[in-house]
C-alpha cells in the first residue's frame, strides 16, 4: 500500500511516517506540507491512500480531498484532525474522504484504518460517528416525499423496496454479513444491492450513504441535547 502523508506540521508528518514505518505492507512514498502540494505529489506518485490533515495553509484538507477525488480518483483519502468537530467530519466525507480519525489514534488503529480505506470501505472513529449520528445529521421528523431522481438529500423514487431496506440497515451500522442475516439473503446478493444503491444515490462509500440516509429522513437519530 503506497501512502502519501499530508500535514503542515513537520513534527506531525514525521511522527506519522515513524508510526507507519514498522508496517511491512505500507510504503510512505511522499510527504506534503499543504493541500496544493498533496495534489501535485498525488498526480506524480499515484499513492493508494493519502493521510490528509484538515486545517492547512494554501489549500486545506477539505478542498484538497475534493480535488484528489476528481483528479486522482484511485487515491483514497483518510482524513486526520486534532479538531474532530462534527462539521469537519461531514465536510471531509462529502468531499470524498473514505474515513476520518482523530490524530490521537494508536499506530495499530491507523494501520487498520488504512487497510479498510484501501479496500474501498469507509472508516470513521466510533466516538465521532456516534456523536455525528446522534446530533449533527438528525433528520426532519416528517420529510417530504422527493421527486424522481432526487439527490441524496431525498429518497430517490427509483430505489427498489429492497434497496431502501439495505440503505436503512447500512445507516443503522450493520455490515454486509449483518444485512445478509437480517434479510435472509447471501452476502453476495447484499453486495449487488449496495452497488446498485450507491450508483442511484451517487455516493462513493458507506459513510456518505449513512449521512444521506439521515438527511433523507430514512432513519432518525436522537435529538440534539
Amino acid at each position: 500500500m503506497r501512502v502519501l502523508v499530508v500535514d503542515d506540521q513537520l513534527l506531525v508528518r514525521r511522527g506519522l511516517v515513524l508510526m507507519l514505518g514498522p508496517e511491512p505492507t505500507v510504503e510512505v512514498v511522499g510527504e506534503a506540507a499543504d493541500g496544493a502540494q498533496a495534489v501535485e505529489l498525488a498526480r506524480r506518485l499515484r499513492p493508494d491512500v493519502a493521510v490528509m490533515d484538515i486545517r492547512m495553509p494554501v489549500l486545506d484538507g477539505i478542498a484538497a480531498t475534493e480535488r484528489l477525488t476528481r483528479e486522482v480518483p484511485d487515491c483514497r483519502v483518510l482524513a486526520l484532525s486534532t479538531f474532530d468537530l462534527d462539521e469537519h467530519v461531514v465536510a471531509a466525507l462529502r468531499a470524498g474522504a473514505c474515513g476520518f480519525l482523530p490524530k490521537d489514534v494508536s499506530p495499530e488503529e491507523l494501520v487498520t484504518a488504512l487497510r479498510v480505506v484501501h479496500t474501498g470501505e469507509a472508516v470513521v472513529a466510533p466516538r465521532l460517528l456516534t456523536r455525528l449520528l446522534s446530533s449533527y445529521v438528525t433528520a426532519p421528523q416528517r420529510p417530504t416525499r422527493p421527486t424522481a431522481g432526487a439527490d441524496p438529500a431525498g429518497v430517490p423514487d427509483e430505489l427498489t423496496p429492497r434497496e431502501r431496506e439495505v440503505w436503512r440497515l447500512i445507516a443503522t451500522g450493520l455490515d454486509n454479513s449483518g444485512i445478509a442475516a437480517e434479510l435472509a439473503v447471501s452476502p453476495s446478493t447484499v453486495k449487488n444491492h449496495i452497488t446498485a444503491l450507491f450508483a442511484k444515490l451517487r455516493v462513493r462509500d458507506r459513510a456518505q450513504a449513512v449521512i444521506a440516509a439521515y438527511e433523507a429522513g430514512l432513519v432518525r437519530a436522537g435529538e440534539r441535547d
